[in-house]
């Protein structure tokens, strides 16, 4: 028998808390030069306080803070600093600003981002950032991290299947992934849920990552350092855009990381068109803009972009680029003075961005302690409210994919368990990749042991590749057990960074091994399948021996003990698929084509649930309960949306004479005024209380012209007890989120009937222009 959680837990943090040291900071009252700096008075705006930093240093010491491992300036009293910390689903040791060598050895590792958006739940992605953002503090303030800026989330759009990074993303829809970034950052940083109560003061930096259109790694000789992602305006402005867009204008990130891959020709990290016109000057970004790790190198070395080192200097900082992870600019930056090629204010710009991050910190403000987040201590990291939150958000993201005959949930009574599979005793799988040491490891094997105290367990293969197996030895097991549940799937060797995969299968002889075993089982048997991407299992969804199938992505540490309530009964699963899970024939599609919409004439289908047209595994937003629910929309405030009332408006028509109006002509304040409020009547037909995840879409009456088939615009969560009605509000902005990219990358309002769609249940609204 496992230990149990709270005795388990009692031990992880007797282990992990020891004493703690003071982190370093500038401006130490103790210092006499200290009333002397500007830049040491916290009652001055901090711009001017970068200002006069940057105007005390020298160019040797400007160069060498602008990479990652900025050294210490000990005649300013200004401490070393490490800008390279990760936190993608829990404070990481994969970057140089956390190792975990000291007296903390762990901290809460909730499930991957992947499986976290299943739950379709903002408010709970934001109590993960906050949760993360805290223990990320007290690291530093026990003097155990050096440094606070961490580069997450990534809010790259999950296009494609085969994407090794994909399960660090929140999915495939733009709307979705904006939302996560949203939450994610102002929890992290210190922010409200609602918001704009965040002045100056960040708890931790949060940094939106990779921009833009970056999301391949290592394809079939096509690597992330040398593609040119070729992407129109239309693609940009409704697929690849928004979620940096909402990251920055309603999340107020503090970092923007520019990506390796050139877009439409240009590196990323050099394009002034997307950091100053874009980022700077459209969304009013305020924070710095890093390079991903050695993005300036390959600038040169790799993609030939620049003749010559000072070139991409000149090319990266000129176009609005702050921070080299890596070494170039430090190598290089003062030979590009010298030269001519760069003015010394280009340097400035760079250091006055992030000087000022720093000071927002509380780095520059003499004593932490007394601070804000100065007194968040040791014992956030790896508190029972945290741990408590990473089991709740793997309970939440797990997806029941199919419960043929009410299998599932199994029953708790004496009997023999076969537990198989090469994913069921591996701690390590459940991380996934970007984590650090979790405060604690329960595998599904141990978990499901936890209820039926008779469980065999054998691999079934001998890792997850499944080259090779003991396929007979899992038979034989199966045949004498009363249950079977297979723990199968994918893994860090298969999909990773800088590893794509090249098909959709189960790897090896993973299926060989799961249809033997459903042959051999007295009942059907359950699959489990542990991955980040999709996995086409059009086999086990049509056999009947299979009865039920979860996909529980890498559900970090407390994934086990989620798995096992939710098998058990114990907890109703209510996720829902993030991305589509399409079949294999879908990898004849090059990874490379960035194209989103389908062009029928060249057999090319799309990409994602918006604009696909394919046959699908299992599509996007599926995802099954122990009960059923069904809804019907109750209330609308208005069927007609009318968008006359100014004369300065001009109605234009599309080529197959739809008129419409453009979004930036309609103005914020006529967008506010023609809101429509939507109620959805949810019932819970089932017995079994439950948590369910209500997805709102809208589509347009016209199909076809570059339109999505539908477009979710909304989605919130309702708790009902078996047989329970609710009711959930849903606010449109006719502005966002009925208007649609045009292919000169403008937002449009068309006229005609649009419709609001959940469930079976569908509501017309007709805009008049």
């Amino acid at each position: 028998m496992m230990l149990s959680f709270v005795s388990l837990l009692s031990f992880t943090l007797l282990f992990i808390h020891g004493g703690s040291t003071q982190p370093p900071f500038a401006c130490d009252s103790s210092n006499p030069e200290t009333k002397n700096y500007l830049f040491c008075q916290t009652e001055l705006p901090i711009t001017q306080r970068a200002r006069d930093l940057v105007s005390r240093l020298t160019l040797d010491e400007k160069i060498s803070q602008l990479v990652n491992s900025a050294p210490a300036i000990p005649r300013l009293g200004i401490p070393a600093y490490e800008w390279w910390s990760e936190a993608l689903h829990g404070v990481s040791n994969v970057g140089p600003g956390v190792k975990f060598d000291g007296t903390i050895k762990a901290a809460t590792s909730f499930p991957q981002v992947i499986l976290t958006a299943a739950s379709f739940d903002p408010y709970q992605w934001y109590r993960i950032g906050q949760a993360i953002g805290r223990e990320a503090r007290a690291m530093y303030n026990a003097g155990e991290a050096n440094g606070m800026t961490f580069w997450a989330p990534n809010i790259n759009i999950f296009r494609d299947p085969r994407w090794g990074r994909g399960q660090e993303t929140p999915g495939e829809d733009p709307f979705v992934v904006g939302k996560y970034a949203v939450s994610y950052v102002r929890g992290v940083q210190g922010d409200t849920f609602q918001g704009g109560k965040l002045h100056g003061h960040l708890q931790a930096s949060a940094c939106c990552k990779h921009f833009t259109a970056y999301d391949l790694d290592n394809w079939k000789g096509t690597n992330r350092f040398l593609f040119d992602a070729r992407v129109t305006v239309q693609d940009l402005a409704d697929t690849y855009q928004p979620p940096f867009e909402k990251c920055v204008r309603d999340g107020r990130a503090s970092g923007v990381m520019c990506a390796y891959n050139r877009v439409n020709g240009v590196p990323s990290c050099a394009d002034s068109s997307l950091l100053f016109k874009t980022l700077r000057g459209e969304w009013d970004f305020k924070g710095y803009v890093t390079s991903d790790c050695d993005a300036v190198a390959i600038i040169h070395n790799d993609q030939g972009y620049a003749k010559a080192p000072e070139d991409a200097v000149v090319d990266v900082l000129k176009a609005g680029m702050d921070l080299n992870c890596g070494s170039y600019l430090q190598n290089y930056t003062k030979s590009a003075v010298l030269q001519k090629k760069l003015p010394e204010s280009k340097v400035d710009r760079a250091l006055h961005n992030l000087f000022a991050v720093r000071m927002r910190l509380g780095l520059f403000n003499g004593n932490p302690v007394p601070n804000p987040f100065g007194n968040i201590g040791m014992d956030q990291i790896c508190s029972p409210e945290h741990q408590i939150l990473a089991l709740e958000a793997a309970r939440n993201g797990i997806v029941l994919l199919k419960n043929d005959a009410k299998l599932l949930p199994l029953p708790k009574s004496t009997m023999l368990l076969a537990v198989i599979g090469p994913n069921a005793n591996s701690p390590q799988t459940l991380i996934g990749n970007y984590a650090g040491p979790p405060c604690k490891s329960v595998t599904p094997l141990q978990a499901l042991g936890s209820y039926i105290k008779n469980t065999v367990y054998h691999p079934g293969c001998d890792t997850v590749s499944c080259s090779t197996g003991a396929i007979d030895k899992a038979v034989d097991i199966a045949k004498r057990a009363d249950y079977v549940v297979l723990i199968m799937g994918l893994d860090q060797t298969e999909e990773r960074e800088a590893l794509d995969r090249v098909d959709l299968f189960l790897p090896g002889r993973q299926q060989e091994l799961i249809v033997s075993v459903a042959k051999a089982a007295k009942r059907p048997v359950v699959l489990v399948l542990l991955s980040g991407g999709p996995i086409d299992i059009s086999f086990a969804k049509d056999d009947p021996r299979i009865g039920g199938i979860f996909w529980a992505g890498y559900p970090g540490e407390g994934g086990g003990n989620a798995l096992a309530e939710v098998i058990f009964g114990d907890h109703n699963p209510g996720g829902r698929l993030p991305v589509t899970w399409y079949p294999q024939d879908f990898t004849k599609v090059p990874m490379t084509d960035m194209r989103m919409r389908p062009e029928s004439s060249l057999d090319y289908p799309g990409r994602t649930y918006r604009f696909y047209k394919g046959d699908t595994v299992f599509e996007f937003g599926y995802g099954l309960s122990y009960s059923k629910y069904s809804y019907s929309f109750t209330r609308v405030s208005q069927n007609n949306l009318y968008l006359n009332h100014s004369s300065s408006l001009h109605t234009k028509e599309t080529s197959e004479s739809v008129r419409y109006r453009l979004v930036s002509e309609v103005g914020a304040e006529i967008c506010d005024e023609r809101k429509i409020t939507v109620h959805v009547g949810v019932k819970n037909n089932g017995e079994l209380a439950g948590k369910h995840p209500v997805l709102l879409y809208v589509r347009h009456g016209n199909h076809g012209n570059g339109r999505p088939k539908k477009q979710l615009i909304g989605f919130r969560s309702v708790i009902l007890s078996g047989g329970e009605m609710g009711e959930i509000q849903f606010e449109v902005n006719p502005c966002e989120h009925l208007s649609r990219a045009n292919e000169y990358g403008l937002m449009v309002m068309e006229e005609g009937r649009h419709f609001l769609v959940v469930g079976d249940d569908k509501h017309p609204i007709t805009i008049i222009s």
